[in-house]
């Protein structure tokens, strides 16, 4: 038996009829909950309907069209977890959240990986509860436009784009990760562009470059006062985020100690400025990567495992450029024509050979790297064609004939001969893939060792 607080609106061959407010369905054993939820959403304009455990929400899902659903966790014949997957199945494009126990984070987890919209801890924020339910209804009022792209065809890129877009409709934290120059940042972009969130703020931040004794007021602000040369206060970035997304980039450049509180802040939804007493609630997605591998940063103590499993909830991992070799002409033309539109002559193009090498050649720095290439070469070249001399690439044999013998070093005297042992092995490889451009199999082939020979010691030595 369903608890309609309005008339809802039946599926008609599997399209809603034309509503005048969004429809919510609220799910929770409670009729005291229920009362509450549903006031809550009437004053928002929102018609609600309820339903008391997983069998009437899943009746309710198959003969209605939703725009939300609020359900609690714990159900008398199963859990939100169940519902969050039944949805999945029957009504993909609604969001669904979670109200969970407080300080349960495995649970919300969970559900978020099951594919649940966002989650909201018990007792209920109905502050909080509204922002996120707003954030829901903006998904299916919100008309989409067109923005940045991802440039080419391959399968790879093509799968990539599909998990943007099903990514976007979340509010679940996402760890991007890839190697350097894969776009990274652009990825989270696309995210934010698409979601809900769009219109507020994206806020990007490269954790490694903030010096370690500003770090907490940069990131959640100070009170004037509250230390030397605080002469004003200052919002930090997770407020100037709010309602919008932060984009964490090289997260795993954190300190021990930001890694705490960047925790507690994202699990608590609320930050504490430098020299204010009170907390604030904060709303903002978070999205991070980085090019380091963090279950080996996890393994050697560098990054906090709850950390971890906060950031990680869904990883989005993005193709090298070698592995989507098809895309690199497109991506070639598309890079000309943006270069040629700021600064170089109008009308250059690459000829077949240029064509071929590119195609040809391994990409250790992605697109970025091919984005140097073309840009140098565009100055270079005579003309409007780019020939392959323009392009100066340099193959891996080239690379490994370039680095040449190295006399032996000497032990200093007095010094730790196994310290001394890693360093003289440290410089070495970073030699190497300096030389080869941080392609790891040229560098490999230049050791005169094998390629997951050198994956071992990248990470041994802390290099991966």
């Amino acid at each position: 038996m369903l608890f309609p607080h309005h008339v809802f609106r039946l599926k008609t061959k599997g399209v809603s009829s034309l509503k005048t407010q969004p429809l919510a369905l609220i799910v929770d054993d409670e009729p005291d909950i229920r009362e509450l939820l549903g006031m809550t959403l009437a004053a928002m304009d929102i018609t609600t309907a309820c339903a008391a455990n997983l069998a009437q929400a899943r009746q309710a899902l198959q003969g209605a069209a939703f725009d939300l659903c609020l359900t609690d966790m714990r159900l008398p014949d199963g859990n939100g977890i169940d519902l969050v997957r039944f949805a999945q199945r029957f009504s993909p494009q609604m969001p669904i959240a979670v109200i969970t126990a407080h300080g349960n984070m495995e649970l919300a987890i969970e559900a978020l990986k099951a594919g649940a919209f966002d989650f909201v801890s018990k007792p209920v924020d109905l502050k909080v509860l509204r922002g996120l339910v707003m954030t829901a209804v903006k998904l299916s009022d919100r008309p989409r436009k067109p923005g940045r792209l991802l440039i080419g065809n391959s399968r790879a890129i093509e799968a990539t784009r599909q998990t943007i877009a099903k990514l976007a409709r979340s509010q679940a934290p996402v760890y991007i990760s890839g190697e350097s120059g894969t776009g990274k940042e652009l990825a989270a972009r696309l995210i934010h562009e698409q979601g809900p969130r769009a219109e507020r703020a994206f806020v990007p931040v490269n954790c490694g470059a903030i010096p370690e004794e500003l770090m907490e007021s940069e990131f959640f602000g100070h009170k004037k006062g509250s230390f030397t040369g605080a002469v004003a206060d200052k919002l930090g970035l997770f407020q100037a985020a709010d309602g919008g997304t932060l984009f964490l980039d090289e997260v795993a450049d954190l300190p021990i100690h930001m890694q705490v509180k960047l925790l507690r802040a994202i699990q608590e939804k609320s930050v504490r400025a430098v020299g204010d007493p009170r907390e604030a609630p904060v709303d903002v997605r978070i999205l991070s990567a980085t090019h380091r591998n963090l279950d080996a940063l996890v393994r050697e103590g560098r990054l906090r495992q709850d950390l971890y499993y906060r950031i990680n909830v869904i990883e989005l991992h993005l193709p090298a450029l070698r592995e989507r070799a098809e895309d690199i002409p497109l991506l070639a033309e598309h890079i000309l024509a943006r270069l040629a539109r700021d600064a170089g002559p109008a009308g250059a193009a690459l000829s077949e050979a240029a064509h071929a090498a590119l195609r040809a050649y391994h990409f250790p720095g992605n697109v970025r790297e091919l984005e140097n290439i073309l840009e140098r070469a565009l100055t270079l070249c005579e003309g409007h064609i780019i020939d392959v001399d323009a392009l100066g690439l340099e193959t891996a044999e080239e690379a490994a004939r370039s680095v040449g013998p190295e006399t032996p070093a000497m032990v200093p005297a007095g010094a730790d001969l196994d310290a001394f042992l890693v360093s003289v092995e440290k410089d070495t490889i970073v030699r190497a893939l300096e030389q080869t451009r941080w392609n790891k199999t040229a560098a490999a082939k230049v050791l005169g060792i094998t390629f997951g020979a050198l994956r071992y010691r990248l990470q041994k030595l802390g290099l991966e």
